[in-house]
């Protein structure tokens, strides 16, 4: 289980100064300035960025984000779209406010906040099903389930980790996870694999990055580093404790991957 509750807490703590702007020559509003939490999601911040340019919001769900014309992904963590696509400019981050032709071609629609919380209930599961076949999400009580997200959504470590440090605990007599929950960027942007890894190699080996990298590259990429929030990881950092420590709060390990 991940007992490093220094590492935890700073990672928990991770803010990325913003600015946010509205794209439109016929407005004129100040921007808004704000320290956006990375492990958290831009339609749980959303309502404070609302209330900021509410005279100018016509239609709820039309309100939308982009930075350089790339809307930005409401069901990405921001730390993951920030090392994404924001990381190579000068802080604060100049994100765009948009009113109207919200792009549903690209971009999925949160209308309410019981919407997202049950998008991240299903990407707990998802991770629960590969660390422990589903066994610790459905033993939880649904006050448990509510505890996780209200702790992410109001920004309160110890609310959240009362219950997630029973998510980061290995299976029965063992000392890993079965597989994994991983999701790896490439250079792309937004698009993201997802492959069964385990934590030990077929000797029983414990698995680090560098492993996971041959695992990831293929003759046409090599991928040869990964960075998540904000840091590259070291190649002999081993999987399950960069699983336990340094997942976001959806329990996987979002890694954006460097490539020759």
């Amino acid at each position: 289980m991940a007992n490093d509750r220094e590492v935890l807490k700073e990672v928990w703590d991770g803010k990325i100064p913003s600015k946010f702007i509205v794209d439109s020559e016929d407005i004129e509003v100040d921007a808004f300035f704000v320290l956006l939490p990375r492990v958290s999601y831009l339609s749980l911040t959303i309502e404070k960025i609302k209330k900021h340019f509410q005279r100018y919001i016509e239609k709820e769900d039309e309100i939308w984000f982009s930075f350089n014309s790339i809307p930005l992904k409401f069901h990405i963590p921001i730390g993951v779209l920030y090392d994404l696509i924001g990381s190579e400019h000068v802080l604060p981050w100049q994100i765009n406010v948009h009113f109207n032709k919200f792009p549903e071609e690209c971009l999925f629609k949160f209308p309410n906040k019981d919407v997202i919380e049950s998008f991240f209930m299903n990407c707990l599961k998802e991770a629960d099903f590969l660390k422990h076949k589903g066994q610790i999400v459905s033993q939880m009580q649904k006050k448990e389930h509510k505890q996780l997200f209200l702790g992410l959504q109001n920004d309160k470590f110890d609310q959240f980790w009362a219950v997630n440090r029973r998510l980061m605990e290995s299976m029965e007599q063992e000392n890993y996870f079965k597989f994994i929950p991983l999701r790896c960027y490439t250079d792309d942007g937004y698009s993201y694999m997802q492959k069964l890894i385990c934590p030990l190699t077929e000797k029983g080996q414990k698995k680090v990055l560098k492993d996971l990298l041959k695992e990831l590259s293929t003759p046409v990429l090599k991928a040869v580093g990964a960075k998540t929030h904000g840091v590259e990881v070291p190649l002999d950092a081993e999987l399950q404790w960069l699983s336990e420590t340094l997942s976001y709060p959806d329990n996987f390990l979002h890694l954006c991957l460097i490539y020759e």
